[in-house]
């Protein structure tokens, strides 16, 4: 296996972060060619210093001073600005793979940029396949670009479906920790605080992401995700609720067989096996043992407590803009619940407004859903 040139965009959030990891464990396979990253100057300029790319793109452009002077005595070539970190994976010669690891919206763009150059692409974006599913599996037949999932339940799902035909599948079965508040009430829910929601019980993991496992709609759009990433139909995609985290998820077969993916809790082994696109890279980091989770558990998930669950359905079943709408209020509604600006059940509230209020379109272009993300930012941020 040579050694394939990577552009990290995301790379100084938790996905990118354990992506260099990666890099660091396999230096003759993987090279981070390009980084790109937010507004974390100081976690990015560390970075290229470490791992020297040939490039390195901040989206916060204010930041671009301080990585220049820093990082040009280096030879390393800096830019700055959103259109800067859209095209960072296809602005360098040679770029093999595009580890799309950044948080919400912004992954659509340069997950397309990447399509169009026919780049090998590993997704931990999951909203990009929510908000555009049918745009950018349309392209990608088009494109000799492949997708390799880095979300651990889409990962255990790639695993599971290897060596199956489609007919063969009955259900793919998505697992949810059900998060921190998985046995509380709606009535206690009412209550809860920032640092609450923050306290996973499983997964380390940014606080947006943290969020949306509170709410289960990460969940919803995992079952999103999955629809456009292997082609089955909603009705055969639920989810199931597994508090330990070790079961990542499972499909079950026609024949009555399920498979399931299990190992620890940790990012570290689906970004692994997607840079190794499936070739499983020997590793020195803990495994599973077995003998210490001599019980697993599943439950039915509650759609009354968690009804953001119920936005997967709904959204596939309308198609069209409606999930780009539910994404776009999620975020705006997720920042001002992180602000304290709403309390954690007001997060449904202004989604659920922002779909009353948003224009439905049933075949939307690359630019209606541009159009429909700006739109739906601006009403349920003047719900606030």
């Amino acid at each position: 296996m040579k050694q394939k040139q990577l552009a990290i965009i995301g790379s100084t959030g938790s996905i990118g972060v354990q992506t260099l990891d990666i890099i660091s464990e396999y230096p003759e396979l993987f090279r981070a060619s390009v980084l790109a990253g937010g507004s974390n100057v100081e976690l990015l300029e560390k970075q290229a210093i470490e791992h020297r790319p040939d490039k390195v793109v901040i989206a916060d452009e204010s930041g671009y001073e301080r990585l220049r002077d820093s990082l040009s005595p280096l030879g390393i070539q800096v830019e700055a600005g959103s259109k800067a970190v859209a095209e960072a994976a296809v602005s360098v010669d040679g770029i093999d793979t595009a580890v799309i690891a950044t948080v919400g919206y912004s992954g659509l763009e340069p997950t397309l940029k990447a399509i169009e150059h026919g780049k090998e692409i590993a997704l931990a974006n999951k909203e990009t396949l929510v908000v555009a599913g049918e745009l950018v599996t349309g392209r990608l037949a088009k494109s000799r670009s492949t997708i390799m999932p880095i979300d651990s339940e889409h990962s255990a799902i790639y695993q599971s479906l290897t060596g199956e035909t489609p007919e063969s599948i009955r259900r793919l079965l998505i697992t949810a920790s059900g998060g921190p508040f998985r046995k509380m009430s709606l009535k206690e829910m009412e209550h809860v605080t920032v640092k609450d929601a923050l306290a996973h019980p499983n997964w380390s993991m940014g606080a947006k992401i943290t969020i949306d496992s509170a709410t289960m709609i990460n969940k919803a759009f995992e079952i999103i995700e999955a629809r456009w990433l292997f082609d089955v139909p909603a009705e055969k995609i639920n989810a199931v609720v597994h508090p330990q985290s070790i079961i990542h998820s499972m499909v079950e077969f026609v024949d009555g067989s399920i498979k399931a993916q299990l190992g620890l809790p940790d990012m570290h082994l689906p970004i692994r096996y997607a840079l190794g696109c499936g070739n499983r890279l020997p590793s020195e980091r803990p495994g599973l043992t077995i003998a210490d989770y001599a019980s697993l558990e599943f439950f039915e998930p509650d759609f009354e407590r968690f009804p953001l669950l119920r936005l997967a359905y709904h959204s596939l079943e309308k198609g069209g803009n409606v999930a780009c709408v539910v994404n776009a209020a999620n975020e705006i509604a997720v920042a001002a619940f992180l602000k304290g600006q709403i309390p954690f059940l007001g997060i449904r509230g202004i989604i659920e407004k922002s779909l009353e209020a948003i224009p439905y379109i049933a075949t939307p272009s690359y630019d209606d859903y541009v159009a429909t993300n700006a739109e739906t930012r601006a009403y349920a941020s003047s719900l606030l």
